[in-house]
């Protein structure tokens, strides 16, 4: 039978439940179990598709194109395995189901309530998890704190997993807070019981409590929270914070987390746990490198966690470069008052990543030309892609009116622009070109140079695209389109020619990018980057095929 292990957070917020619940995954992928992971999240919207950056932070997408929580990038990137849309739930999908059932008449008349019928729905998209993974350990991360009225109906469906599934086939991990009090230099549990006496009080009780904290938690204090929480003192797991989010794994195996949890759920280990690749990338995350400068010119710099997934992906490759990879954050909007340029100009590199909406459009042009015309190593990333085309286009056009429809539906120049069975479509949700496609790469460019090969697939969230009415005249002048899907119809990367390493590809390559396996793009950027630093061997003359036809 399938083992379900749950997990809870306590006291604040972002204290670290998807991390832990990524990390967990993979001491027990360690262990030779097949693992996956799903994330419930309370909010109302059917996914984070149409939310604002600010209010989310990215929306990560799936192979099979879903569009889910950023927790998913960090569950992907610990366990290494494509998850699937059943690794998403929100309220809004539960409900939005419950009701539609409703309609059709499927309760025959019945008073729909929240139990059983809610519950139920909840408990029925957790069971798909492992059919549709063959997982046979199914973590389950709830979103938000206990004590949040939208969490109830999903503590309540996990409940009633517990007696559906019985304890040997369920467990249950609460990740709290204990918070340091500076004028007595103490940390606190009390948070931590209050926060478990609420689970406790809807019929949960935790097996594990996760206590994470900034600062080294004692012997007496993990007697004191396993006395007062009911909980076993090894089941007690000091979480301290530390630089190198991938060290995580390790401080939760020195715990013994994944010996604990596989014992309380009546598994043996398939194979003694092989820490030695893990233990040398965060060696390595560790020694000192040459320090490179990468300009991240965004809309929505404010909120880090808007580009979790870029950011990570830069740390990745920059880590297999040997340097070391200080993101400076630029706000394109500000470029356009004249203020960051500074920053710019000092960068060793520029990443334009994606994004909606014109706010800011002018500014991400005006750094990809400075990219183009000073030679400064680019990596676009969809829109910073089209931009790309936009700012090549409006120079060797001679037409500063040259735009995308999305900013500019009358423009002369509509060099990026939607395609025809995108037009019409008037709910934003779920309505993009999503997921994973092939891409073909052309000999003798940047990008086939990267990934070795000749075919690749990619993730894509977008809607627009490059209009291939241009496609001949800006390739006669210098751009090249380096990526093209199966068909030819659709240019999914495009570069300059004579240039240290302007690169754009119309998907997200942000999001196969893992810690131990860059992704090729990010690479062959972070090795351009270093080379303009000064921290690298010059690269070896590149050849170049022409431009690919329409």
């Amino acid at each position: 039978m399938t083992k379900y292990i749950f997990l809870t957070g306590g006291v604040v917020s972002s204290v670290g439940k998807g991390v832990t619940a990524a990390a967990l995954g993979r001491l027990l992928k360690e262990r030779g179990f097949r693992v996956s992971i799903q994330k419930l999240d309370p909010y109302i919207n059917v996914d984070p598709g149409t939310m604002s950056p600010y209010q989310h932070g990215e929306v990560y997408v799936l192979d099979d194109g879903a569009e889910t929580d950023l927790d998913l990038g960090h569950y992907e990137r610990f366990i290494d395995t494509s998850l699937s849309r059943v690794c998403n739930v929100t309220t809004g999908q539960i409900y939005s189901e419950v009701i539609s059932r409703e309609r059709r008449g499927d309760f025959l008349g019945g008073t729909i309530q929240v139990i059983p019928h809610v519950t139920n729905e909840i408990k029925q998209r957790i069971g798909l998890v492992p059919k549709a993974t063959n997982a046979e350990i199914v973590l389950v991360e709830v979103g938000g704190t206990v004590g949040d009225i939208e969490s109830l109906p999903f503590l309540e469906a996990l409940r009633q997993m517990r007696s559906d599934l019985g304890r040997e086939n369920t467990a249950f991990i609460h990740v709290t807070w204990l918070p340091h009090i500076g004028a007595t230099n103490e940390l606190k549990t009390k948070p931590t019981q209050h926060s478990v006496r609420e689970l406790r009080s809807i019929g949960i009780s935790p097996d594990v409590i996760v206590a994470r904290s900034d600062h080294p938690v004692g012997d007496d204090l993990r007697g004191k929270i396993a006395l007062f929480c009911d909980v076993e003192p090894r089941a007690v797991i000091a979480l301290t914070t530390t630089s190198v989010l991938y060290e995580v794994p390790l401080l939760l195996e020195h715990e013994g987390l994944g010996d604990y949890m596989t014992a309380r759920l009546g598994l043996e280990s398939r194979k003694t746990p092989d820490w030695t690749a893990w233990e040398d990338l965060v060696n390595r995350w560790r020694q000192p490198r040459p320090q490179v400068r990468i300009a991240l010119v965004g809309k929505y710099v404010e909120l880090q966690d808007a580009y979790m997934s870029v950011r990570e992906a830069v740390r990745h490759a920059a880590l297999a470069v040997g340097v070391e990879a200080e993101i400076l954050w630029l706000h394109s909007a500000e470029l356009e008052k004249g203020k960051g340029w500074e920053e710019l100009r000092a960068a060793d590199g520029i990443i334009v990543p994606g994004g909606f909406g014109s706010r800011g459009i002018e500014g991400k042009i005006a750094a990809a030309r400075y990219a183009r015309e000073s030679k400064v190593p680019y990596l676009g990333l969809c829109l910073g892609m089209q931009l790309m085309c936009v700012e090549f286009a409006r120079t060797f056009l001679q037409s500063e009116d040259a735009n995308s429809t999305e900013f500019d539906r009358s423009t002369p120049h509509p060099v990026i622009d939607l395609l025809p069975e995108q037009r019409g479509i008037g709910n934003l949700g779920g309505t993009m070109r999503l997921g994973l496609y092939p891409c073909h790469l052309a000999p003798g460019t940047h990008a086939a140079d990267a990934y070795g090969q000749p075919i690749v697939e990619e993730r894509h969230r977008h809607r627009f695209e490059f209009n291939n009415s241009y496609r001949d005249s800006l390739g006669e002048k210098g751009l090249v389109f380096s990526g093209l899907s199966p068909d030819g119809r659709l240019v999914e990367i495009a570069e300059i020619a004579d240039h240290p390493y302007m690169v754009g590809s119309q998907f997200h390559p942000e999001f196969l990018s893992r810690p131990n396996r860059p992704h090729p793009l990010f690479k062959g950027f972070l090795e351009a980057v270093a080379r303009r630093a000064g921290v690298a061997s010059p690269a070896p003359a590149h050849k170049r095929e022409p431009a690919a036809k329409a």
